[in-house]
């Protein structure tokens, strides 16, 4: 039998091995960027995707949308790879679980959002499977959508489209008997929209429909996230959609509701989720007032961050995955979003 002592002197040489071995088991992976979550509490994540198609040929017609359409249908290796990518990003999150709620912007179609959601299951136990797909695909301009991703309980009959021919998804998550509302947009790109008239559409649609919840219930939790395609000081962001980072301005709003937006005032150098030339914060997340009170459902402000540190980079910028002729392969063009949410017991 090995004295004590040479058991103490041989643990050192074997640190490095033990190391090496749980680096590859995912519920030990790197954290979301965060504080651990407590007991009952929920990460949640924004992605836009960037141009996640599914693998049949649907005859698109739009330049970007025909590219990628007939690439991923036909071309089996590169878009295994792009959803391997992307699943992989993600089960770095919440201790090797993945988002337990997951909004994505740029998905083609259901299919789309179930081949991810099958490549996600494929590399979890099933108790923590991705249970629901939540989305309505939406018709206007390019053929790409938001959806909602989750493990959690949902109500899906009541998920919808907000506007004919709008990005806007509503869908409801139900936990110990409280209800989240999730709003997952992706505004008008500033390409094709430079005056920004669009995203001032998308804001007050989706303002509309909050202040109808707010209306008939005040404590409503309503969780707003998306590609605004404008940072938090925009007017799209602090007039149409009534959202400002003053949390307490928040709380004392009377007559007319406002929202608080956890990505106002951050630094775009730090929090940056898009970059062209310089730092933007495009992809934001935006909270009632329900969600600041100890009731149903309730955001912890503090833990929201820009996930920066799983995708591949390039000078610290988003790599994107690209097109069928772009080499140096990335996730997305875009960084995703967290915050931790927690839902009161029964």
């Amino acid at each position: 039998m090995p004295t004590l002592k040479r058991c103490l002197l041989r643990l050192p040489l074997l640190v490095p091995f033990l190391l090496v071995l749980l680096s590859g088991c995912p519920s030990l992976a790197l954290k979301d960027g965060g504080e651990a979550g407590t007991d009952g509490s929920y990460l949640f994540c924004f992605w836009n995707v960037e141009n996640l198609f599914d693998d049949h040929l649907d005859g698109r017609t739009q330049k970007a949308d025909k590219e990628f359409d007939v690439w991923f249908a036909e071309d089996a290796k590169a878009r295994r790879l792009k959803y391997e990518h992307l699943a992989e990003a993600l089960l770095k999150m919440n201790d090797g679980k993945g988002p337990d709620i997951l909004a994505l912007a740029e998905v083609e179609t259901v299919r789309a959002a179930e081949l991810l959601q099958e490549e996600l299951n494929q590399k979890l136990d099933e108790p923590l499977h991705y249970k629901h797909v939540l989305m309505k695909e939406a018709h206007g301009g390019r053929n790409i959508s938001t959806a909602i991703l989750t493990r959690l309980p949902v109500e899906g009959d009541r998920t919808k489209l907000l506007g004919k021919r709008l990005r806007i998804l509503e869908g409801h998550i139900r936990v110990n008997g409280h209800d989240l509302v999730v709003i997952a947009s992706h505004w008008t790109s500033r390409l094709t929209d430079e005056e920004g008239e669009g995203r001032d559409k998308y804001a007050n649609q989706i303002f509309g429909a909050y202040k109808g919840m707010h209306l008939a219930n005040p404590t409503v939790d309503v969780l707003i996230c998306g590609d605004f395609n404008d940072p938090p000081d925009a007017e799209s962001v602090t007039h149409h959609l009534h959202a400002t980072g003053d949390k307490d301005k928040v709380l004392r709003a009377a007559s007319e509701p406002l929202l608080l937006d956890l990505m106002a005032g951050k630094s775009p150098r730090e929090f940056g989720t898009h970059y062209y030339k310089e730092w933007y914060i495009f992809d934001q997340l935006v909270v009632s007032p329900g969600m600041l009170d100890d009731e149903g459902w309730t955001c912890e402000v503090d833990s929201m961050r820009t996930v920066n540190q799983y995708t591949a980079q390039k000078n610290g910028h988003p790599r994107a995955f690209g097109g069928e002729k772009h080499g140096d392969r990335g996730y997305s063009d875009h960084f995703p979003v967290t915050v931790r949410l927690k839902v009161q017991g029964k």
